[in-house]
């Protein structure tokens, strides 16, 4: 082979390379997400769908405010359909954007894309009942975030079915990809978040108790803003030279890394032990004293959890995630006192878990009890020097950090 030959083809390999290399970081991309859309479905259709076969609809507000309202009939269908059409969208979103499923059966993506289309306006209007009127989200900035991501669904839906209708395809592809994104929000916020624990070895930047600050409103805007920016860049990276399409596909390699340790996390964190929950023939110990609190109070509550334990231990579920979920919810609803008795009992069953001493801990703060916040907090860092959530509280509390026992 001579150095003449070898020189003419370097050009047409590079070329080749870089041709290939958007396209390919944007597949990667988009089978990363995919999966973890698909998980996460998975594990919403799995709990929700068990609940309501269980007849014990109470389950929704487990992982959900305000999911199930006894009495409130319109509100709870509306919970119902966002969850339905949250579900179908992922499935169907899934293979929508498959070239191979436009080309080989265009009936059925035509078909598939309005059903589409008509459960993202589903989601969106049901979700926004949802946040106006039953109040699922107390923050006005949020509220106002979660809110422009619906309109923006239900435009981009829009703009959609109208190029398709007037067979400009290419149009079209951008507003589908759009819509990808922009109904993807919910689980963007998701992602990001575990992401953000995975980084920073715990929450940054908003309080846990509430659900509010300024990261967690970050999250809501940039969930749906950032995705459509990096899709413009991307669009545009399509038209660029060599050095613009390898700069975007880097960029969505780093991307796609940090999407799939967020994926990772929230599996392994959320998702996994929601299906578990969902297949566990096992009652719930946390619905089961919430329904007691609720009709007969926290001291019944509390009787009934030793009557089960020591009669029923092997019938109910008594894993620390139960009451620490029950004990946050009550906090969610400023009922301090009832939550502080429902954290004693998880650190009685769980005298070496961290975490639940620092669950007490939050709870005694919030309830304005500072000397036994700080005592809480001091127990969950001696278990667990690591544990940054204690640590950061006694540090707000003014109490200076203490250097480790000698060994």
């Amino acid at each position: 082979m001579t150095t003449a030959v070898l020189t003419n083809r370097l050009p047409s390999r590079a070329t080749s390379f870089t041709d290939a290399a958007l396209p390919a970081a944007a597949r990667l991309w988009y089978l990363t997400a995919v999966a973890g859309q698909l998980v996460f479905a998975f594990a919403v259709a799995s709990f929700y769908a068990s609940a309501v076969a269980r007849g014990n609809l109470a389950a929704w507000n487990r992982f959900m405010p305000h999911g199930y309202v006894a009495g409130e009939t319109v509100g709870n269908v509306a919970v119902a359909v966002h969850l339905l059409a949250a579900v179908f969208i992922i499935l169907s979103g899934a293979i929508q954007l498959v070239p191979q499923v436009r080309h080989r059966a265009p009936s059925f993506h035509r078909w598939n894309g309005r059903l589409y289309m008509l459960a993202a306006f589903a989601v969106s209007l049901a979700g926004l009942h949802m946040l106006w009127v039953r109040g699922s989200v107390n923050d006005l900035t949020q509220r106002l975030g979660i809110s422009l991501n619906a309109v923006l669904i239900m435009v981009c839906a829009a703009m959609a079915l109208r190029s398709a209708i007037g067979r400009d395809f290419k149009t079209h592809r951008r507003w589908a990809l759009r819509l990808f994104l922009v109904v993807s929000g919910v689980w963007f916020v998701r992602v990001g978040m575990t992401l953000s624990f995975l980084l920073f070895k715990g929450p940054v930047g908003f309080d846990p108790r509430t659900g509010q600050g300024p990261f967690i409103t970050f999250l809501v805007y940039g969930s749906y803003l950032i995705p459509l920016a990096v899709l413009e860049l991307y669009l545009r990276a399509e038209r660029s030279g060599a050095t613009g399409r390898i700069a975007m596909a880097s960029a969505l390699l780093f991307l796609t890394v940090a999407m799939g340790a967020g994926i990772v996390g929230a599996t392994v964190g959320s998702w996994v032990p929601r299906i578990k929950a969902a297949y566990d023939g096992r009652k719930s110990i946390g619905q089961t004293l919430a329904a007691t609190i609720a009709s007969q109070g926290i001291d019944a509550a509390v009787g009934q959890y030793h009557q089960l334990e020591a009669a029923q231990p092997a019938a109910y579920n008594f894993d620390q995630r139960e009451l620490n979920s029950l004990g946050y919810e009550l906090i969610r609803d400023r009922r301090f006192k009832e939550a502080i008795r429902v954290f004693a009992l998880n650190v009685e069953a769980y005298p070496r878990s961290s975490n639940a001493y620092d669950s007490l801990g939050e709870a005694y703060m919030a309830d304005g009890d500072k000397a036994q916040a700080i005592a809480n907090y001091k127990i969950a860092l001696s278990l667990d020097a690591a544990n940054r959530s204690s640590a950061e509280a006694l540090q707000k509390l003014g109490v200076p950090r203490q250097p480790p026992s000698p060994k």
